[in-house]
């Protein structure tokens, strides 16, 4: 994937930092703030957490990257894509995406509320197949 690109389309500055947070979140799939911190301090040993947020805030309000709020659990974020839901194994929180057609969903909510939808986020919490079979 070519971040600096990606920035570009989104109308935001290329910065190495940046750079790294997408390289950590596409090779990661969803990270929380701490999370990235941790990994991006390995990086750029003067980063503050400050400038995280920043970057992150940034990148959110671009449409670029997009926040996953967990029930019980920190925000998770991820590179914007197609639309899909999230997994969470209540036992081990694995943290997975799947692939769905949640257009017919979204259409009957749409027609039973009223609403004009513009966004959605469905995290779906269970076992894991693993977890299962301990």
């Amino acid at each position: 994937m070519n971040y600096e690109l990606l920035l570009r389309e989104h109308k935001l500055k290329v910065t190495p930092q940046r750079l790294g947070i997408l390289t950590l979140m596409q090779n990661a799939g969803h990270l929380d703030v701490e999370e990235l911190f941790v990994l991006i301090k390995k990086q750029f040993s003067s980063i503050s957490l400050a400038t995280l947020y920043k970057n992150i805030n940034a990148m959110l309000e671009n449409s670029l990257i997009t926040e996953i709020k967990i029930p019980r659990h920190k925000s998770k974020y991820e590179i914007a894509k197609e639309p899909h839901i999230h997994l969470l194994c209540q036992k081990c929180n694995e943290f997975i995406d799947v692939s769905v057609n949640i257009d017919s969903l979204v259409d009957e909510v749409s027609m039973k509320s009223h609403y004009q939808l513009m966004d959605s986020s469905i995290v779906l919490c269970g076992v894991c197949e693993k977890c299962q079979a301990l």
